[in-house]
C-alpha cells in the first residue's frame, strides 16, 4: 500500500510528467472525498495567497469517463482558486483506476490528521464498502489497530442529530461513544442535549448512562430462584459488551442456553463478525 500511495499521490511532477493549466470549470469534485467541512477562514487566507503568488503546487487529476476531469488531490487549492477569481489551475493528469482513486482520496486525507471524527469514520467505512476490505485489512493499510477502527465505525450508528453535535464540536468523540452505551436508543438525543446543556464530562456522562440503563430495566415476573440468572453472568456480559461494543445477553436454560449480541446495521454486523474472526 505504501508503494502504491507514494507513487500515485506524489504531487511533485517527475521528468516524464507535464504540468498543464486546466480550466477550473472542467474539474469535477472527487466523489470519494471524505472531507465534508472546509475551514472558511483558512480557505480565504489561501485564496489571498493565490491572488498574490498563484498556485505553487499542482493538483492531481484524471480524465473523466463522462466529461472533463475528476479531482484526485488538491481540493483546498481548487476551492481557494475559485474564491480568488482564477479560471485555471496548474495540474498533473494521471491515469488511475477507481481503486487507486479511492485509496488516495481517503488515505491522503487521513494522513493529514485533521478530519473530524465522523469524517474519519466515514473514510474507514468507504474503504471497507468500496474496496471490500475487512476492519483488519483497513487497520493494516492505515497503520492503526483494529479496535481503533472499530471505535470510529461505531460513531456511524449515532442518530443524525448527534452526528451534527459532533461535527459542530458540541460533543467530543469520547462523549459520543459513551452515549452509544445507552440500552434505550430512543434516549440518545435527550441525553446528548443534557450533556451539552450541563457541560458534562465523559466521566459524569458514564455515570448518567449507567443510571439511565439501570432505571430502565424492566423487572421480570418473580420466578423460582433456580431460574434466575447467575450473578457471574453479569460480569461475563459486561466483558462481552466491552469487546463487541454493543449490548449482549446470556440466556440460561438449565445446562443449555444462548448468547445474544445486538447489532444496529449491516456494517455493525460486519464489525462484530470481524471481531469474531468470521468473514462473509
Amino acid at each position: 500500500m505504501e508503494a502504491l500511495f507514494s507513487s500515485v499521490y506524489e504531487e511533485n511532477p517527475s521528468d516524464s510528467e507535464v504540468v498543464s493549466e486546466i480550466n477550473l470549470s472542467e474539474i469535477r469534485p472527487n466523489p470519494y472525498q471524505p472531507r465534508k467541512h472546509f475551514d472558511e477562514s483558512a480557505l480565504n487566507e489561501l485564496a489571498e495567497s493565490i491572488k498574490q503568488s498563484g498556485v505553487f503546487q499542482p493538483i492531481i487529476i484524471r480524465k473523466s469517463s463522462i466529461k472533463g476531469y475528476e479531482l484526485i488531490a488538491g481540493e483546498r487549492r481548487v476551492r481557494a482558486s475559485r474564491l480568488a477569481g482564477k479560471t485555471t489551475i496548474p495540474a498533473i493528469v494521471r491515469d488511475l483506476d477507481e481503486e487507486a482513486m479511492i485509496e488516495i482520496a481517503v488515505i491522503e486525507n487521513l494522513q493529514r490528521e485533521d478530519l473530524s471524527p465522523l469524517e474519519e469514520a466515514e473514510a474507514y467505512s468507504m474503504l471497507m464498502e468500496n474496496l471490500n476490505l475487512t476492519q483488519a485489512e483497513v487497520a493494516d493499510r492505515i497503520g492503526k489497530s483494529r479496535p481503533y477502527i472499530a471505535n470510529y465505525l461505531r460513531l456511524l450508528q449515532l442518530p443524525d442529530k448527534i452526528k451534527n453535535f459532533v461535527n459542530q464540536e458540541k460533543l467530543s468523540m469520547g462523549q459520543a461513544r459513551t452515549i452509544l452505551g445507552l440500552k434505550d436508543k430512543t434516549q440518545m438525543v435527550k441525553i446528548a442535549e443534557q450533556v451539552i446543556r450541563e457541560h458534562l464530562t465523559v466521566r459524569q456522562l458514564e455515570d448518567l448512562v449507567q443510571q439511565t440503563n439501570q432505571s430502565q430495566v424492566v423487572k421480570p415476573p418473580k420466578k423460582k430462584k433456580n431460574n434466575q440468572k447467575p450473578p457471574y453472568f453479569k460480569a461475563l456480559e459486561e466483558q462481552m459488551e466491552e469487546k463487541f461494543g454493543t449490548t449482549t445477553n446470556i440466556i440460561s436454560k438449565g445446562d443449555k442456553g444462548k448468547i445474544e449480541i445486538e447489532y444496529f446495521s449491516d456494517s455493525d454486523l460486519t464489525r462484530i463478525l470481524d471481531l469474531l474472526g468470521i468473514q462473509l
